[in-house]
């Protein structure tokens, strides 16, 4: 069985697939950086004033580091990581990846930007960067492949092995965002946008994907995204200036925002459309187990599992995450 992972790495992404192969698929990478931990304690928020599920959780202030996740999984080889674009919160902790776990094949959308300043003020490292650097031109020794939308090879928008296996399709960017990304236009609009089949739906991780780059994906492809199983929000769910129309046509089942300060994030954009949202605040990492019948969902944070009508805390599944529910694939029932 196939296995999603959306780990809570505080403001960034990082999504970790294992297929039925049993072959790890990472993309983006971020907290990287942290100390590494040997126990995480994610269920100590003070709830003494009465915090009501719909409260704060504080879960964004517990991230971890996906390379300890990675260790529990047992993880040693990397099938393949995808950067969704060369935004520093999605390559944060590259470096030591890189080093730590043997990874085979590189994802690059071709998006190109300026080396960001490193002097001063930020939190990420410079290592990481000259890395990358060094993977997109051809200096280390993983396979580097640029895979877009309209094109195909063996694991990506061609040979669909029915789902929760190592096929991935590619929603964008095309050929014309990326030159246009390149020729000044906004990084974001370059950023992939990945639909993962599985057996109980599909799951959606479109990066930070702006305003164009979901226009080409709505005109061109919506059919594979259509009624998503789940989505990651793009951009971690922060507003951002930008339109959501999009989730008129895709409609996602559930959807998970990311971390971000409150007044950041785009609760109307799900609200106003009466969709189903979580956010990582209040769920910490979500795990997502698919099935004939739809996805079973788990979360870290316990005490948001204990007061969420429906979940079973009690049932929990093989890194300690508690189940909260099934997202039900059409024409099923539990």
């Amino acid at each position: 069985m196939s296995e999603i992972h959306m780990l809570n790495v505080g403001e960034g992404d990082c999504t970790i697939f294992k297929s039925n192969k049993g072959h790890i698929t990472m993309i983006d990478i971020s907290n990287g950086n942290a100390e590494r931990a040997t126990k995480r304690i994610v269920d100590s928020a003070d709830f003494s004033k009465g915090i009501s599920v719909q409260g704060n959780f504080q879960m964004c202030k517990k991230p971890m580091n996906p390379l300890d996740f990675l260790d529990k999984m047992g993880a040693t080889t990397i099938f393949r990581f995808i950067l969704t674009h060369p935004d520093m919160d999605h390559l944060d902790g590259f470096n030591n990846l890189l080093d730590g776990y043997n990874v085979l094949n590189y994802w690059d959308s071709g998006v190109r930007k300026e080396k960001p300043d490193f002097n001063g003020g930020t939190k990420y490292k410079e290592k990481d960067w000259d890395r990358y650097t060094k993977v997109i031109n051809g200096k280390e020794s993983l396979k580097v492949i640029t895979p877009r939308a309209g094109s195909s090879g063996k694991y990506y928008n061609a040979d669909d092995e029915g789902g929760g296996g190592d096929y991935i399709s590619i929603l964008a960017p095309s050929e014309e965002l990326v030159n246009e990304t390149n020729e000044g236009g906004e990084v974001n609009d370059g950023s992939y946008v990945i639909v993962y089949n599985t057996a109980g739906g599909k799951i959606a991780v479109p990066g930070d994907a702006h305003d164009k780059a979901w226009e080409y994906v709505i005109a061109n492809h919506l059919d594979r995204i259509v009624g998503c199983a789940f989505m990651l929000a793009p951009h971690h769910g922060r507003d951002s200036g930008r339109s959501w129309d999009f989730l008129d046509k895709i409609q996602p089942k559930l959807s998970l925002l990311g971390c971000a300060a409150s007044e950041h994030l785009a609760y109307d954009a799900w609200d106003n459309r009466e969709l189903t949202k979580l956010t990582q605040n209040q769920t910490g990492n979500i795990a997502l187990y698919p099935d004939s019948k739809g996805i079973d969902v788990f979360i870290e944070n316990k005490t948001f599992a204990e007061r969420l009508e429906g979940s079973d805390p009690n049932h929990t599944d093989d890194y300690g995450n508690y189940y909260i529910g099934k997202i039900q694939n059409e024409g099923t029932s539990s």
